[in-house]
């Protein structure tokens, strides 16, 4: 069973009718209804306002993959909550930051450079995402591309590190293309899923669900026997300076 955390700031619902009306329960309210469909998951939410923004340690420590959406209040996310969470990730946690996560602290801490800065324009036009991993699991169900009908532009340059693995790319009607569903390893499984501004109703999409469905289940992660490091005895005997 994959235990998922969908994490929001869940402000714009609060204060943008227009963003209420959408997504009634919150943005991640829609996600973790459609994630809790799936057997082999069980699904909780936590949003920035709660103690701790909702992410205590008996939180973190029973998820193994935390789902980001964030965007108007990413500095008042509490550096030490940022720490803990970048150091599950380090342990071994997934880690899926979604839309406007890319600025997030915790996603900008794990690849370590200013993933902030891209290129951006609130139109409402159509993106077209090309599959550029068609074997990849996170690509499952989806065909060559599919097009989300109304969504913010985003575009290059975007100052990620080089990803692992870059599932999709996405075209825009301005002329624009984006890096727009990459995987990294930093211990645990990043994967940057940009689809998703907050006034439009992307996560209601069947393409969008099925991705981030399929990037939980890639995210999570993999339980290994634990390997012993520090000193260690030699496997075979050791014929030291004093032995000559």
């Amino acid at each position: 069973m994959i235990r998922v955390t969908v994490w929001n700031e869940f402000r714009h619902e609060k204060e943008m009718p227009e963003v209420a009306a959408i997504y009634p329960n919150g943005i991640h309210g829609a996600i973790a209804d459609f994630l809790s469909k799936n057997e082999d998951m069980t699904v909780r939410t936590a949003t920035l306002d709660e103690p701790e923004h909702g992410l205590t340690d008996e939180v973190l420590n029973n998820t193994d993959v935390l789902l980001w959406w964030g965007h108007m209040a990413h500095q008042e996310v509490s550096d030490e909550v940022v720490a803990k969470v970048c150091q599950r990730v380090n342990d071994g946690m997934g880690f899926i930051a979604l839309h406007s996560a890319h600025a997030s602290k915790p996603f900008s801490r794990l690849l370590g450079t200013r993933t902030d800065m891209l290129r951006w324009r609130e139109d409402g036009d159509m993106q077209r995402l090309w599959v550029t991993s068609p074997g990849h699991p996170i690509a499952q169900g989806i065909g060559d591309y599919f097009e989300v009908p109304h969504d913010e532009t985003y575009g290059e340059q975007f100052f990620i590190p080089q990803p692992d693995n870059l599932v999709f790319i996405s075209w825009h009607p301005g002329g624009e293309v984006f890096r727009s569903g990459c995987c990294f390893v930093r211990g645990g499984r990043i994967f940057y899923f940009q689809p998703g501004h907050e006034t439009f109703p992307v996560y209601y999409q069947k393409e969008i669900q099925t991705v981030i469905t399929n990037a939980v289940r890639w995210a999570a992660p993999l339980y290994m026997p634990a390997y012993s490091t520090g000193w260690q005895k030699s496997v075979e005997p050791i014929h030291t300076y004093e032995d000559k």
